[in-house]
């Protein structure tokens, strides 16, 4: 009971000392706010409001139908354009796309003569581009077999394709960016703050003080633990409730209270880390440092800007090991898919046994620390 009351008030300390860091403070509220808002709109990679130019040089009832077929919300109204300006007007980056239709077009597609027509693509920005050629080519396409069904008749096809697309339905790149950039800044936040803790305590020499207080080097890393894994919990779910859901109007298809628990797991390594790398560290440009070297592999590991499954087969196997990996995919299971406690406890056994491994290093060392300084 007493080693208990001990991490009891450490902790609070360290959540007094939390709220007179504004630097810290503010990076918190900005991480779990304006960069996740930030994150999901800015970032988006699906076609949107794309701009096309169409040269017409058939002027048939059919080149009219291809022009039509270019609708909002993906493309703007396609805009008659001049075929002599369609080198200037790509090099001006004035168009995404520029279709032209060549003379006799129609007269060719009746006749069986197979036209060629040139679809002309902007590709500096890469996704929009790649994406927006396929959803143009299958317009085309679908215009141009529909002309032709109608004209002289077309065999009904021996298959229905009919897709389903579950879990985000519209395709939103922002449905997944927000929630990833809310595990990337748990992540970042976890090891930042127990690791300024423990460099804030050896830079103001307050650390001296509480080694010769009849308190455990157990007792000052566990504190510190639940102590910052309080403010990015709660941080966390406000930034769920009010800025994902509320206004981003992102709908969270599972349980918001068991990824919090699932959090808390997997804030015992991460902060765990943080403990060990400001035990290290000598000053705060340390510590930074230390934590690019730490949190950069974590998050490209992770999963949550690169699938493993299109990662090269050794760096996946490697990923295998990284408790972040577990985390981004039981978050993903529960909040995209609805996933119950007993779809997720393997992956919150092995996120806590990872956890307590880093804390038991980070009391090795800490007791290392403590020696030189005694």
């Amino acid at each position: 009971m007493r080693s208990l009351s001990n991490i009891y008030w450490l902790g609070t300390k360290e959540l007094r000392s939390l709220l007179r860091d504004y630097a810290l403070l503010g990076l918190v509220v900005y991480a779990f706010s304006l960069a996740i808002i930030a994150q999901a709109q800015s970032s988006s990679q699906e076609v949107h409001n794309a701009s096309v130019g169409i040269v017409d040089e058939d002027r048939s009832g059919l080149s009219r139908r291809i022009g039509q077929a270019f609708l909002p919300p993906y493309f703007q109204a396609p805009q008659p354009i001049a075929e002599r300006d369609i080198v200037p007007l790509m090099n001006a980056g004035k168009y995404t796309f520029i279709i032209d239709i060549p003379p006799n077009f129609e007269r060719d597609v009746i006749g069986g003569r197979e036209p060629d027509l040139q679809l002309n693509v902007d590709a500096t920005a890469m996704v929009q581009a790649g994406l927006g050629t396929d959803y143009a080519t299958q317009i085309i396409n679908s215009e141009i077999a529909d002309f032709v069904s109608r004209t002289e008749g077309a065999p009904v096809p021996a298959v229905g394709l009919a897709a389903r697309i579950v879990f985000n339905p519209n395709v939103e790149t922002s449905w997944f960016t927000s929630v990833m950039g809310i595990i990337n800044s748990i992540t970042m936040l976890a090891i930042i703050l127990a690791g300024a803790a423990i460099v804030r305590e050896r830079e103001h020499g307050t650390m001296d003080h509480l080694l010769a207080m009849p308190v455990r080097p157990f007792e000052i890393g566990a504190a510190k633990i639940w102590a910052n894994s309080l403010v990015i919990i709660v941080a966390t779910g406000l930034s769920l409730c009010f800025i994902v859901r509320g206004l981003l109007n992102i709908p969270i298809a599972g349980s918001i209270p068991l990824f919090l628990a699932g959090t808390g797991v997997y804030l015992f390594f991460a902060t765990a880390i943080g403990v060990f790398l400001g035990t290290v560290a000598r000053s705060m440009p340390q510590l930074g440092l230390l934590y690019l070297l730490v949190y950069v592999p974590l998050a490209l590991l992770s999963g949550s800007n690169t699938p493993l499954e299109s990662m090269p087969h050794w760096m996946a196997a490697i990923a295998q090991f990284s408790p972040t990996a577990y985390f981004v995919s039981f978050a993903q299971a529960i909040l995209y898919r609805g996933a119950g406690f007993m779809a997720v406890w393997k992956q919150f056994v092995l996120v806590m046994l990872a956890g307590a491994l880093f804390f038991g290093l980070a009391l090795l060392r800490f007791r290392a620390v403590a020696g030189k300084t005694a």
